[in-house]
């Protein structure tokens, strides 16, 4: 499968394809961000809780003192109580620490909640400015970014990040404590001991870093296959219709699997090194009680230290590694939240789309005065599509763009739409070049209705009150009749109400663009676009269609963009687009007596003669 990348009809042949590599074939390698960056930049979503955070913490001091506190009681039974055989000493201690032991696990939980609540705010943070960008940015940044890859970015990468937020964090934090405050409580025992201990630390790290620098790189990649898996899915389950009646759904299925293998071996060799540090951590653990326990009965034996302290050190021993081996869990899941924080930074790091200055003023009143100025555009860097076009349109005319396929007319109107920036030369409406105009108050009067009709998962009435969120049922009922959709709608299940599917599946192609009609009749612009606007009607509706329309135009300017030259011929202009150039223009009837290229194409529909 192919994503071809936003173009008018027929564009396709000027404008690149994103190909989905499939297993063997070579593609673009993220470039790793530094670790360090991505968390410095989650710091800001987490301080906007700094009262919870800082309970947090006094919550995590809380418990790490405690755990300190457990073996030393455990040290004072063995050399105080047992020894002398107390037994109420003993029972009093032993009650000391359960409370200990009860307290510490009380002030777990509560940190735990506190955190899951913080992290849970915090990345709907994230969510919220990921999702928000991405309105921001430009068409050509979706012409390159499969839907599917985006909805990966603010499914699967925020999740990552979730579990190493909402998860790790305490735990990280707890663990540093917990080191440092047994290596004191050590050092205070018996210096000997604690010196034996300290062993194994860079021991660990050792390993935690040669095993990070694989989990890392593993995440990431793995990261972006699921990235691509979901783009697959995506267009899978959205193309349906095209892939049962072409009769690839075996090609699915195997591009599928393709893509879920890639996913699978990304995830065994992420993992697999991941796996590595708890066996590491185990043996090493063994070894400290190992060499504790023969250190420490040595220096028993010389009379240097108690059986008390021996059990005190093992204890704290065990207590030293469990925080070694979090600290590597973590660092390992740490990775894949960083593979995830890199790939959500990178769309944040992604310009937005250019607009003008800040004190730029809209439009006011508009007459409807359109100009191209020696206007030059390419999609790719060195293929030009619109070559010096000049162009005018006055107000209340209706200016008529025809041409092959792939001449470039309806990139004539995303330029006017300000969808993509012209290269060179000036667009202008009533005298003013539309890059001094804010984008929102230019787009608020053009009125555009495309041939690829989008509507969403909403009832028939919001989706015509998309035009113009203020409009009443009444204005929106009115806007409805006219583009002749009334009757179809009043023999919907619930009519005006009527819930729409996922890309309005459960309505005609004709029904969807007369909807489509009906809400750019609705927003009521001082410029018309129709690219296309009644292709996929049957000829008794479009009639119907063109008549609403032809009222609609009074008064405005409207480009209007067709195929079939029969559903021009009133235009006040005809244009005739050729490689990106204005090949002639006038009237129908002018173009047709001038026997040019417009008659060859006029006449070409009606005999059947290749263009």
């Amino acid at each position: 499968m192919t994503n071809r990348t936003r173009s008018g009809p027929g564009e396709s042949d000027h404008r690149s394809l994103i190909v989905r590599r499939g297993p063997g074939m070579p593609g673009k390698i993220e470039k790793a961000r530094d670790p360090r960056r991505a968390l410095v930049r989650l710091i800001p979503y987490l301080g906007q809780h700094k009262t919870l955070l800082a309970l947090v913490v006094c919550l995590v001091f809380l418990s790490t003192g405690l755990g300190l506190v457990g073996p030393y009681l455990m040290g004072r039974a063995f050399d105080g109580y047992i020894a002398t055989r107390d037994t109420d000493g003993l029972a009093l201690i032993a009650g000391w620490m359960l409370a200990v032991f009860l307290l510490g696990s009380l002030a777990d939980v509560a940190s735990g909640r506190m955190m899951a609540a913080i992290s849970q705010q915090a990345l709907k943070g994230v969510r919220r400015d990921l999702f928000g960008h991405l309105q921001t940015l430009e068409l050509r940044f979706f012409d390159n970014h499969p839907a599917g890859e985006l909805m990966s970015r603010l499914t699967n990468d925020v999740d990552a990040l979730n579990t190493a937020i909402s998860q790790n964090v305490v735990a990280w934090g707890a663990s540093v404590l917990s080191l440092g405050g047994i290596l004191v409580a050590m050092f205070v025992l018996n210096y000997w001991l604690a010196l034996a201990s300290v062993i194994v630390v860079p021991i660990m790290f050792w390993f935690a870093n040669f095993v990070a620098r694989y989990t890392r790189k593993g995440f990431r990649e793995l990261q972006k296959d699921l990235g691509q898996l979901n783009a697959v899915m995506e267009e899978a389950i959205s193309g349906q219709r095209v892939i049962k009646a072409f009769r690839r759904d075996d090609r699915a299925i195997v591009e599928f699997r393709q893509h879920n293998e890639k996913v699978c071996r990304a995830a065994v060799y992420a993992n697999s090194y991941a796996l590595l540090l708890m066996p590491l951590t185990n043996q090493l653990g063994n070894l400290f009680v190992i060499a504790i326990a023969g250190l420490g009965g040595w220096l028993a034996l010389k009379g240097l230290v108690t059986v008390g302290t021996i059990v005190t050190f093992i204890s704290y021993g065990r207590n030293f590694i469990n925080p070694l081996r979090q600290l590597a869990n973590i660092y390992n899941s740490i990775q894949a939240a960083l593979a995830g924080a890199e790939r959500v930074f990178e769309i944040l790091d992604t310009p937005s789309e250019v607009d003008e200055a800040p004190q730029a003023g809209g439009p006011g009143k508009t007459a409807g005065h359109v100009c191209f100025e020696g206007v030059r555009f390419s999609y790719v860097a060195g293929t030009p599509i619109i070559k010096d076009m000049t162009l005018e349109a006055r107000p209340g005319q209706t200016v008529a763009l025809v041409g092959p396929t792939g001449a470039g007319k309806t990139t004539i109107v995303n330029l006017l739409m300000r969808f993509y920036e012209i290269d060179g030369g000036r667009v202008a409406i009533d005298g003013t070049d539309i890059r001094q105009l804010r984008k929102p108050e230019l787009r608020r009067r053009l009125g555009l209705v495309l041939q690829d009709t989008y509507l969403f998962s909403a009832s028939v009435m919001d989706n015509i009150r998309y035009g113009r969120l203020g409009a009443t049922d009444a204005e929106v009922v009115e806007a409805a009749r006219i583009a002749d959709a009334d009757h179809f709608i009043h023999q919907l299940p619930q009519g005006y109400q009527t819930m729409l599917s996922e890309r309005a599946g459960n309505l005609s192609q004709g029904q969807r663009q007369l909807l489509a009609i009906a809400r750019a009749i609705l927003a009521n612009p001082s410029i018309l676009i129709l690219d296309e606007a009644t292709s996929s009607v049957d000829t008794r509706t479009e009639l119907r269609i063109q008549a609403s329309l032809l009222r609609l135009m009074v008064g405005r300017t409207a480009f209007v963009i067709a195929h079939r030259l029969s559903t021009i011929r009133d235009a006040d202009n005809v244009v005739v687009i050729r490689d990106g150039q204005i090949a002639e223009q006038g009237t129908h009837q002018q173009l047709l007596d001038r026997g040019g290229f417009y008659h060859h194409l006029y006449t070409s529909q009606f005999k059947g003669v290749a263009i």
